[in-house]
């Protein structure tokens, strides 16, 4: 006889657990799981059957692998805070009791946790910590914009100040910036760092506040996360590149707002001490040959023919080539395929990546876009956005007083290419030639220009967004889906709409002059419409025939049907087209279950949304053209 199962023992029951039995097992307070949960990654689940998972009942609650919670009950950071609330006891009940010194000794010896064996556990590999620090460059970026007050301390907005700068300063450093876009919410920027894409929102330099209805508790948990994990990414990042970390910072510049000009970056000098290594000693013709004197030899060799290719080696690849070497060497025994020769397997011939080749992959030409250029920021723009834009791809930019301290040089510099200014052009009295000269010399462009060169990617022409003009539109450079809205290329229909175009341009010029025979035409006209609508739906070439004289008989010209006619076809066609479609999509959906049909249904409400304001914008496009038509017409 099989073994019996009792209810709640297997299966959902048994694999989930709610909030409130994992709060119970674990014996913390509901902040506390909360708190733990996002430190260690842990988030809810969804179970198949909600009933089976809750033991009969339906009632709405929160469930949570039962693995995770027993992940969770052998948790260094809980011992912490389990310590922690003790301390918090025995400190209340010393200062209720006035033992002050004893107060003192348990403020000296407050628990402290740490997380840096949970940043270990999530992110094995930095690769994986580098493509997942997205969310905690926004989230720094956000708390270093925001003002002080009771939940957010000053300390704390400082240091996420910090790790903002210096994440600014080692993508300036190394020319990491790739695309940059000037939204209502902020500027996102894009940079790619060991070969992962990284964007991230910039919040503008406005007053921010904290809304009501945000637990701020919950941020700053992942604030507190973020934290830890960008310091471990920020000191390998620099540590590679050869940098000291943390930069040092200058008080007095940062005192007169100089930004991340107050940071400093200085190279790291290599402090490891020498490895003794036994040399390894051979006795050739009686004379005793070292492996020092081997290299020394080697070295002579390399210095004394620069020109011959088999000896010839930089001494970056001779520092490279040691015995830490991450790198697969490539088998070469598959050069010679015609040979008897078995190959080797295909796996010794595969370069992994690793973190030195993406270290040192090829930059695009893009990288260094504005190093021939040198910029001057007018006192109306925005000065950390183009500073950090313009150093990233190799450019100097200088500023105002008004705008900080530390600016390389000054507005009469003659070093000057562009000098970026958003207002409007005004004529400047009393202007000495010298002026005119130096005005003469510099163009003068709007910040949008900085950004649309970022993301095309080349220099493209001042004149289009020279001060005053109207600029073209901004586009997104993160709109990679093939259905989206671009402004700039041909509307789909463009000969039907210019035909459609020209025939409206033609009929508003005689608008007047058809005014007073209007009456007397509209007789005629009703036979003509009626027979291209009967050549439009004629299925054969019978009916079209007779349409055809019908609309000779109305007075209509044979060019003038034909043309109709075509236009009427193709509409008809592209409505038959959907109707075929929908029979074909329906035979497909009996097929699916329900999950898949809603899952289909909700993919398809997207498209169709998509495209409804794809239309819009076209059609918003369309009139805006038609406008400009009839203007230069009348004109």
């Amino acid at each position: 006889m099989g073994r019996l199962k009792q209810k709640g023992k297997a299966g959902a029951a048994k694999a989930y657990v709610t909030r409130t039995a994992a709060v119970k097992k674990l014996q913390c307070s509901l902040a506390d799981f909360r708190r733990l949960c996002i430190l260690k990654g842990i988030y809810p689940r969804e179970p198949r059957s909600r009933k089976k998972a809750n033991k009969g009942s339906s009632a709405p609650t929160n469930f949570y692998y039962a693995k995770d919670i027993a992940y969770l009950a052998h948790e260094p950071v809980l011992r912490k805070l389990r310590e922690h609330k003790t301390f918090a006891k025995r400190l209340s009940r010393a200062l209720g009791r006035g033992e002050w010194s004893s107060a003192k000794s348990l403020e000296e010896n407050k628990p402290v946790y740490r997380l840096d064996h949970i940043i270990k556990e999530r992110y094995p590999t930095f690769v994986d910590a580098v493509r997942d620090i997205d969310d905690a460059l926004c989230m720094i970026f956000l708390f270093a914009s925001l003002p002080s007050d009771s939940k957010v301390s000053p300390t704390l907005i400082e240091n996420c100040a910090r790790l903002a700068a210096e994440w600014q300063l080692y993508v300036m450093h190394t020319h990491a910036l790739r695309k940059v876009f000037l939204s209502i919410k902020g500027v996102y920027y894009q940079a790619e760092v060991f070969d992962q894409t990284v964007t991230w929102l910039v919040p503008y330099q406005f007053t921010q506040t904290i809304p009501t209805d945000v637990d701020v508790r919950v941020m700053l948990t992942f604030l507190e996360l973020y934290q830890t994990l960008l310091g471990f990414v920020f000191f390998k990042l620099y540590t590679d590149a050869g940098l000291v970390y943390p930069p040092p910072l200058d008080t007095k510049k940062d005192e007169g707002a100089a930004g991340v000009g107050a940071f400093s970056l200085q190279e790291a000098k290599d402090a490891r001490p020498a490895v003794t290594t036994t040399s390894k000693v051979v006795e050739i013709d009686g004379k005793r040959i070292s492996s020092k004197d081997v290299r020394q030899t080697i070295k002579s060799i390399t210095a004394s023919n620069p020109d011959d290719p088999d000896v010839q080696m930089t001494s970056v690849e001779a520092a490279q080539a040691n015995d830490d070497d991450e790198e697969f060497v490539e088998d070469t025994t598959e050069e010679n395929p015609d040979e008897d020769t078995p190959s080797a397997p295909a796996f010794t011939t595969a370069t992994l990546p690793t973190l030195k080749t993406l270290s040192t992959l090829p930059q695009s030409t893009s990288s260094k876009l504005f190093a021939p250029y040198t910029f001057w920021l007018s006192r109306e723009t925005s000065r950390p956005i183009f500073e950090f834009i313009v150093r990233a791809f190799g450019g100097r930019i200088g500023w105002p007083a008004t705008s900080g301290s530390g600016s390389p040089f000054d507005e009469t510099d003659e070093s000057i290419t562009h000098v970026i200014i958003d207002r409007p052009a005004v004529q400047k009295p009393n202007e000495t030639e010298a002026e005119r000269e130096r005005r003469l010399r510099r163009k003068y462009v709007q910040p949008q220009w900085v950004v649309d060169c970022v993301n095309a990617g080349k220099i493209l022409l001042e004149d289009l967004y020279a001060q005053g003009k109207t600029l073209p539109p901004h586009l997104s450079p993160f709109c990679e889906r093939a259905d989206a809205y671009n402004p700039t290329a041909g509307l789909i229909g463009g000969e039907e709409d210019e035909e459609m175009d020209e025939e409206e341009v033609v009929e508003g010029e005689g608008e007047d002059d058809e005014v007073e025979g209007s009456e007397d035409e509209e007789p005629v006209a009703r036979p003509a419409k009626a027979a291209l609508k009967a050549a439009a739906a004629a299925e054969d070439a019978a009916a079209l025939r007779a349409a055809e004289l019908a609309a000779e008989a109305a007075g209509v010209d044979f060019g003038t049907f034909e043309k109709e006619t075509k236009k009427a076809q193709k509409k008809a066609r592209k409505a038959d087209a959907p109707k075929e479609d929908e029979a074909e999509q329906d035979m497909n959906k009996m097929m699916m279950s329900n999950k898949q049909r809603k899952l289909y249904e909700r993919m398809k409400y997207g498209e169709k949304k998509r495209t409804v304001e794809r239309q819009q914008l076209e059609q918003k496009k369309r009139s805006l053209e038609k406008e400009k038509k009839r203007r230069a017409k009348s004109s």
